[in-house]
């Protein structure tokens, strides 16, 4: 019975959300894995959208990137925290190795430069799968050589323990695996059909919708109230994305997280569902709206090195427009919106089928080879009859 674990790095969402596709790709290949979770990002995120059985191990295993919001950062806190976690690495390391369940053959990482270490403790193979590295992010803030010089190495050194190296679109810093091999887009795909989406979470039908989807953070600051476009758009929030406190303004349909539990519908329907999601830039749900054939609304996110990556390469793909934070918080959506739905198409596809190419993997790496094959005959055969 195979056992893999899954190390997601607990920085928003999209780790985790790409991850779940892997998971449950692997898992309906394999129902008869025992498959764990080692991660500090939501739990209720998972029992939403793990499909296949999976034991979760709560905790973190990196620290990603401080954010003060959903569009802000905060540079001295990040890199205090990863100086920190990182000055003990062999101590955590260690830990790690010793407290995984012993059946474990198979380590996932999302992309924690520890778990690589784990796994070479422990004498088994495995995966990192990844847009960027942490190395790579933390290379880009000032002062952070001159305080922890030692910082980037030794993450570095985890990254290259690593079996093999799955590099998804949108990637920097992957030159530091010794072996790398690209695949497609991992994203979740919408499973039901926009107008009954629409039906069931209540958006009207005829009239143009935009999701606003800004992750775990959420827009508690954004005034619903103050947006000069809900004359002629619908504007769907989530429980996390509602805006200040107050009666919901005419135009604005909020949807209630728990109404994605046992109803067949996702998250990915909805963004597959509407005309435009209003965002941060991210791969998460940069991947949903390439998949849903989505525009992206998006305003700047702060210093983050993968921001510029996203903003450059998006426009391949997928129709985008850029807002600012004065007007996105001011409400001045109306424009931006109706300009963004009359471009033109993309002009590239991209291919969105990598859970199925990870998973391919996994099973690859998880198969034993000639060597295993021979000392399993020779257990067996040594066995009491």
């Amino acid at each position: 019975m195979p056992s893999p674990v899954f190390y997601i790095s607990g920085h928003g969402f999209g780790h985790a959300s790409r991850e779940v596709e892997v998971i449950n790709t692997f898992g309906a290949r394999r129902p008869d894995a025992a498959i764990f979770v080692r991660s500090a990002v939501s739990p209720e995120l998972l029992q939403r959208t793990l499909r296949v059985p999976y034991t979760l191990l709560p905790g973190r295993c990196d620290t990603g990137v401080v954010q003060t919001s959903s569009v802000a950062h905060d540079d001295e806190a990040t890199m205090r925290e990863a100086i920190a976690f990182y000055e003990s690495a062999d101590a955590r390391i260690a830990e790690e190795a010793a407290r995984l369940p012993p059946a474990i053959d198979l380590v996932v990482g999302d992309i924690p430069p520890i778990a690589f270490e784990v796994a070479g403790r422990r004498g088994i193979p495995s995966v990192a799968i990844g847009n960027f590295t942490w190395d790579w992010i933390y290379e880009g803030y000032a002062g952070l050589t001159d305080r922890a010089p030692w910082l980037v190495p030794v993450i570095q050194r985890g990254y290259r323990q690593a079996t093999l190296a799955l590099e998804l679109p949108f990637a920097g810093g992957f030159d530091v695996f010794p072996d790398v091999r690209r695949i497609p887009l991992v994203a979740r795909h919408a499973s039901r059909r926009p107008e009954d989406t629409r039906g069931h979470f209540g958006l009207p039908p005829g009239r143009r919708a935009a999701l606003v989807s800004f992750g775990g953070y959420g827009m508690p600051d954004l005034d619903l109230a103050a947006l000069d476009c809900l004359g002629s758009w619908t504007i769907v929030t989530t429980d996390r994305s509602a805006g200040r406190p107050g009666p919901r303004p005419a135009g604005v349909v909020r949807v209630d997280e728990r109404a994605f539990l046992g109803t067949g519908f996702r998250y990915e329907d909805l963004v597959a569902a509407v005309d435009v999601v209003v965002t941060k830039p991210g791969y998460g749900i940069t991947a949903e709206c390439i998949t849903g054939d989505t525009a992206m609304l998006y305003t700047s996110r702060g210093a983050f090195r993968e921001y510029d990556l996203l903003v450059r390469e998006m426009p391949r793909y997928l129709r985008t427009r850029f807002i600012s934070q004065p007007d996105l918080f001011a409400g001045r959506w109306g424009e931006a919106l109706d300009a963004l739905v009359r471009q033109p198409p993309a002009p590239e596809h991209l291919p969105a089928d990598g859970a199925a190419v990870a998973a391919e993997v996994m099973l690859e790496l998880l198969a034993p080879g000639p060597a295993e094959h021979e000392r399993r005959r020779d257990v067996a055969q040594d066995e009491p009859s």
